[in-house]
């Protein structure tokens, strides 16, 4: 079963470009009164054991962190954490492919979600 819903996901899926992604409907879209940094490093550590390295770029006075697919390297971006400085804070804009596939991978929302205020 497990191996169907990945097959599934795959031919679903596709291959997105960030352009493609930045596109696509917020999946997450919050504030934290962490900085940019804080919070990039936050993400980053709570998906170090389960994705390869983020990639990372300036935007301005925030982060952008494009987050690799787990299970096809190379197939483009998993998802995109935009985290913008917001006064003392951030704003945080989260695009995940598959946003609309209910049975996708968990693991990026569920960093970005802890780490808005805890470790």
């Amino acid at each position: 079963m497990k191996c169907m819903v990945v097959a599934m996901a795959l031919v679903l899926g596709g291959c997105v470009s960030v352009s493609e992604l930045e596109q696509s409907h917020e999946t997450l879209d919050v504030i934290s009164g962490k900085t940019p940094r804080e919070y990039a490093d936050c993400v980053k550590a709570q998906l170090a054991d389960s994705r390869d390295p983020l990639t990372e770029e300036a935007r301005g006075d925030g982060l952008r962190l494009i987050v690799p697919q787990k299970l096809t390297a190379g197939a483009g971006p998993a998802a995109l954490v935009d985290i913008a400085k917001r006064g003392s804070g951030s704003s945080i804009k989260l695009h995940e492919r598959l946003n609309n596939f209910p049975m996708r991978l968990g693991d990026v929302r569920t960093a970005a979600t802890k780490c808005i205020s805890g470790d």
